[in-house]
């Protein structure tokens, strides 16, 4: 039974799971975390309704809804599946939102946040490639949390290869690897000024089969996978994570340098999909993706650099994959369970 509704508070669950909107709203949570006015568009219902409809599916524990800036974001709550009522619930509105093709157009809203970074990255920048970069001092702050092992290093999302500097000169060898062909060419002229030769560029997701031969060549993975300012750009952040941490041979690291929650709605406008994150988003979503240890610690202001994010708090997580976990490359905890094996 859900701990906020017990026995003697049975009839008001069964009343706030009466409604077929409720239903539907909390079918597509348990799918995907959404924001309300993402929910709106999938349920064809107003922003004020869906937040009408939100309230008590919260009261009642099986929703989580945590704010980002001006935005509210909805979950299905760890707790809720452990009720039968609640499962059997879910069960029928996952029906209908497969019935009125709501629970299949997520994909496209994820898509659509995509969209906004894609559109950002794909102009050149201005940066000046010539200097070392001048919040260099925040990666070496995330470096000193590490294992001493460095053959392979995995700079995910490598932008402009800002991180190259630190990583390039420490590690026997580095993968970039950015989605953008702008954003690695630029990577690439900074690779070619400073003379390093042990850098390989990969152009693709985290996932594809380019990043997955060039990685292959470590023992079973990278010793650190670095994600420096890459999670809040993400339509899912904790799908980011897990290909993170599949990158990651056993016993190796991963590195994520991100924001703390904030509410300066102007980042929008640097394509950041998420004005930062809680530490303890960033444990969930490690422990999430099989990964053990999980630390967060903040970053002083003054390593940040003068960047238009300078203001900004920054924190690290260092995270480790455990050391008897297979060593094959790309088992993330969505493939075990479609193999029956979680």
């Amino acid at each position: 039974m859900l701990d906020v509704a017990p026995p003697s508070q049975r009839w008001e669950l069964y009343r706030v799971l009466s409604e077929p909107v409720r239903l539907r709203l909390l079918a597509l949570a348990a799918e995907e975390e959404l924001a309300i006015g993402e929910l709106a568009d999938l349920l064809g219902e107003s922003q004020p309704n869906v937040s009408r409809h939100t309230a008590p599916l919260k009261q009642a524990g099986l929703l989580v809804v945590r704010k980002q800036g001006t935005r509210a974001l909805v979950r299905l709550s760890d707790e809720a599946l452990r009720d039968a009522v609640v499962a059997d619930a879910l069960a029928s509105g996952r029906a209908l939102c497969e019935a009125d093709g709501s629970l299949s157009r997520i994909k496209e809203v994820l898509s659509a946040r995509d969209a906004v970074g894609r559109e950002f990255f794909s102009k050149p920048g201005d940066a000046a490639l010539g200097r070392p970069a001048s919040e260099i001092g925040a990666y070496l702050g995330a470096i000193a949390l590490l294992l001493p092992s460095r053959e392979l290093a995995v700079d995910a999302g490598t932008g402009d290869g800002s991180l190259l500097d630190v990583l390039a000169p420490m590690f026997g060898r580095v993968v970039a690897v950015d989605r953008e062909g702008a954003q690695l060419g630029r990577a690439r002229e900074r690779v070619l000024l400073r003379g390093y030769g042990n850098v390989t560029f990969c152009e693709g997701d985290l996932g594809g089969s380019g990043v997955r031969a060039a990685v292959a060549g470590g023992a079973g993975g990278a010793d650190v996978v670095f994600a420096a300012r890459l999670l809040h750009h993400a339509s899912r952040p904790a799908v980011v994570v897990e290909e993170l941490a599949e990158l990651c041979r056993p016993g190796g690291a991963v590195v994520i340098l991100d924001y703390a929650r904030h509410d300066d709605e102007s980042m929008r406008e640097q394509a950041d999909l998420w004005l930062g994150f809680e530490p303890g988003d960033l444990r969930r979503f490690a422990r999430n993706a099989g990964l053990e240890g999980a630390h967060v610690a903040p970053i002083p202001s003054s390593l940040c650099g003068k960047g238009p994010d300078a203001h900004l708090g920054w924190q690290v997580l260092v995270a480790r994959k455990p050391a008897h976990a297979s060593g094959e490359l790309f088992t993330s905890s969505r493939k075990r369970k479609a193999n029956g094996h979680g």
